[in-house]
């Protein structure tokens, strides 16, 4: 039996539990505090409930963050340092390129799981042939949006039909959207980067749906994908996809 540790004990983690692989089992849940009496509830003493990841006294099979970008931050470094391996969801937090290098010298194996988006692949491909442009394009329903910074660029209250309201870098979309644009990172970190990768967000009134749409050029040609997710149920801001995708990794871990 493999075991994970899983960070977070929000919507995505409580999912993830839902669907947990044959093989894998939780060992170990990363939470405030205040969550560590309904971690014991429900999952009972097979699962230890920590403040951090460094207060395990074992070795994770995977540690696997369903957080946010401030939980990649805060006990990154720590669990890669000690040589475990370390699933993020959260890849927006690459956008600090002092993290990221921090990251990536810490040791450890540190795997960047694709999220919301498919196609990951295919563009790391085209990346070997050389790259010359992607875009990426995000299209959520207002209620998606509400209780991040789209809320100080447009009314999502007024809004009567779809609309661009926002247009820059990767990275300025992953950090001003913690919650929102973690897959214009995962695009950029498999393409040309979170400054040349270009980033369009949209609120669509008219749709339930969260839509991805990547459009590709380089030496190798073009390709244009778009993949149109449901979000999660228990969180609008998360796609069901992202979810599914930390799933793949527990159900990889269980045939290694």
């Amino acid at each position: 039996m493999k075991k994970v540790m899983l960070i977070g004990f929000g919507a995505m983690a409580q999912a993830v539990i839902e669907r947990l692989p044959a093989g894998v089992a939780i060992g170990w849940i990363v939470a405030r505090e205040a969550h560590h009496a309904a971690i014991r509830a429900q999952l009972g003493d097979a699962v230890i409930a920590l403040t951090s990841p460094v207060d395990c006294a074992e070795t994770p099979d995977l540690v696997l963050e369903c957080a946010s970008q401030q939980a990649v931050a805060q006990y990154g470094e720590a669990i890669l340092r000690r040589g475990w391996h370390l699933a993020v969801i959260s890849t927006g937090a690459l956008a600090d390129s002092a993290l990221e290098q921090c990251l990536l010298a810490a040791g450890g194996r540190l795997t960047l799981l694709s999220g919301a988006v498919a196609g990951i692949d295919g563009l790391a491909a085209a990346k070997e042939g050389g790259l010359e442009r992607v875009t990426y394009q995000s299209r959520k329903s207002p209620a998606s949006w509400r209780g991040s910074y789209a809320e100080q660029l447009i009314d999502l209250n007024a809004v009567s039909e779809a609309q661009v309201f926002f247009e820059g870098s990767a990275r300025e979309a992953a950090r001003l959207f913690p919650a929102n644009a973690n897959v214009a990172a995962t695009v950029a970190l498999g393409g040309v980067g979170m400054d040349d990768t270009r980033v369009q967000l949209m609120v669509d009134p008219a749709t339930k749906r969260n839509t991805h749409t990547l459009h590709v050029e380089g030496l190798f040609g073009e390709f244009h994908l778009e993949l149109s997710g449901l979000p999660l149920a228990s969180n609008p801001k998360t796609s069901t996809l992202a979810v599914l995708s930390a799933v793949r990794a527990c159900r990889e871990l269980a045939l290694s």
